[in-house]
């Protein structure tokens, strides 16, 4: 059986106490845990997540990934933040990024 790293402090639905404790490794086994294998427009996102962060101290809304992936990947990928993130920007991409839980957004 493959060994999964120890996870920082987490909450009970498994997004990180302290953003700042993050890191690629943790990234991935993160993403392992939700069934995804990340890729470049993964890590696009993630990146920009994670400096969109560090420069406004809020998490992004979905919306502006989603600008920014389609401006890196072309218009026709305005939806493919759900294609990477299949049960939600919330769910999946805001844990494996490393942000706390989103207050007040239930869906995404």
């Amino acid at each position: 059986m493959e060994a999964t790293m120890e996870l920082p402090a987490t909450d009970d639905e498994g997004y990180l106490v302290d953003p700042g404790a993050w890191s690629e490794e943790l990234a991935v086994e993160l993403a392992q845990r939700e069934n995804i294998e990340l890729g470049d427009a993964h890590w696009d996102a993630i990146h920009f997540m994670r400096e969109f962060y560090q420069e406004h101290q809020v998490i992004p809304d979905v919306r502006f990934v989603a600008r920014h992936l389609a401006a890196r990947f072309g218009a026709a990928s305005r939806n493919m933040i759900f294609e990477l993130f299949p049960y939600g920007y919330v769910k999946q991409a805001c844990k494996i990024a490393g942000m706390k839980r989103p207050r007040g957004w239930s869906t995404g």
